[in-house]
């Protein structure tokens, strides 16, 4: 050990540390949230933003295995196909860059990369908030896509 290690009051520092961070405020359960619908609680995306539902698959293959949770949900992060479910009010508004107008509209299934825009989990499983010209592709049956 060094004289400069050894010279350290490891406890003081550790002390002072952790007067740097306030008390955590305990999480509260919002009653009126749990009446609304789940599409009402989701989150609205602002801007040029769209709220997307990633495909989660069937949970039941042809010959009739049902397939795990784990794997369903593993795919669902893997997967570039989703379900437009909200969209924000500038999407596809600048007439610049999308001269043709929208690339996509709410309801529909459209192809995203892979690793495009933000994940987060909600109750039920992951959404994905993309920006509108990160939308590759629209389609009719996402089972017609199939996941690397």
């Amino acid at each position: 050990m060094t004289e400069a290690a050894a010279s350290l009051d490891l406890e003081a520092a550790e002390q002072g540390v952790k007067e740097l961070y306030k008390a955590p405020e305990q999480r509260v359960l919002d009653p009126e949230a749990m009446e609304g619908s789940l599409l009402e609680r989701m989150p609205n995306p602002t801007g040029w933003r769209m709220l997307i539902l990633p495909y989660r698959g069937k949970e039941m293959t042809e010959g009739g295995i049902v397939l795990p949770n784990k794997l369903l949900d593993d795919d669902q992060i893997q997967t570039v196909v989703g379900y437009v479910v909200k969209q924000g009010s500038l999407c596809y508004k600048d007439k610049e860059k999308f001269p043709e107008g929208p690339w996509c509209e709410e309801k529909q299934w459209v192809i995203f990369a892979r690793y495009a825009g933000s994940r987060f989990r909600i109750e039920g499983g992951e959404v994905r908030i993309l920006n509108d010209d990160e939308i590759l592709a629209t389609i009719d049956n996402p089972d017609d896509i199939l996941s690397l």
